[in-house]
């Protein structure tokens, strides 16, 4: 089973890259984050004839996350992290998929720090962190993946020096990101590649994408259920060097059958 997360930056104007995608690499779950486009505006049929199933929680101007699955029914359990009823931001949504759980998310970046918004980064992190204690504890195999906005350590990102007052780098992200993982998870990524220099995203500005001076912020996290049948990962790096592309590239695991 490969499942794969993709921050399509707009999944309206990347549509033709999102399809060109599927159709090349044919994942059987796929998590999308930033689909920038209201709840009405999702394209469904576009997506229904590429051979994906979908949910998705839109939301106007940014945000927005969904869930695709070929050939597979998507049981949706939520849309809406746990632990603020007043947070309106469309980051989170979980569904059952061929018996897993998957929660696909998008975590705020936190820009600038210190601030409103690095202090909402943190509160949602450990609203992130409790539910997932949650979802360890249930017994599932269980999948957390999507873009996190955090480098975990300083192999995740060219020149850590110049990104030490970025939220997405600073010492209180990567403690929570250390704090999730350490309740049990697995970073698949980093499981596979150990000590490898791997990146999942590429600034628009300088030749980065060319340059090879990436971050690693799209991340798997495994429950142990399915740390064991962890086959393998990898990003689809090229796909960061088409046409009217996204900053982020793809990212995929694949598991053995039960």
């Amino acid at each position: 089973m490969k499942i794969a997360t993709y921050n399509v930056n707009g999944v309206n104007g990347r549509l033709p890259v999102l399809l060109r995608w599927l159709e090349e690499t044919a994942p059987d779950v796929v998590c999308l984050q930033e689909l920038k486009a209201p709840q009405e505006k999702f394209p469904e049929q576009a997506i229904l004839n590429a051979g994906y199933n979908a949910i998705w929680h839109g939301q106007k101007s940014w945000n927005g996350v969904a869930i695709l699955a070929r050939n597979n029914e998507i049981k949706e359990v939520r849309r809406v992290l746990p632990g603020d009823p007043e947070d309106e931001h469309s980051r989170y949504i979980e569904a059952e998929v061929n018996g897993i759980t998957v929660g696909c998310l998008y975590l705020p970046n936190g820009n600038p720090a210190p601030g409103p918004k690095f202090d909402y980064k943190l509160r949602w992190f450990e609203r992130l962190t409790m539910h997932a204690a949650e979802l360890l504890a249930s017994g599932m195999p269980v999948v957390l993946t999507g873009d996190y906005n955090v480098m975990p350590t300083e192999l995740d990102v060219y020149k850590p020096e110049r990104w030490v007052e970025d939220a997405l780098f600073r010492p209180e992200t990567r403690l929570a990101f250390k704090t999730l993982v350490e309740q049990g998870w697995t970073d698949a990524i980093r499981k596979i590649y150990p000590n490898e220099k791997i990146y999942t995203f590429y600034d628009y500005f300088r030749n980065a994408y060319g340059r090879d001076a990436g971050l690693r912020i799209d991340h798997f996290l495994l429950s142990p259920e399915l740390d064991k049948r962890l086959v393998a990962a990898a990003v689809d790096r090229n796909v960061r060097g088409w046409e009217k592309t996204s900053d982020h590239c793809p990212v995929w695991i694949e598991l053995a059958d039960e």
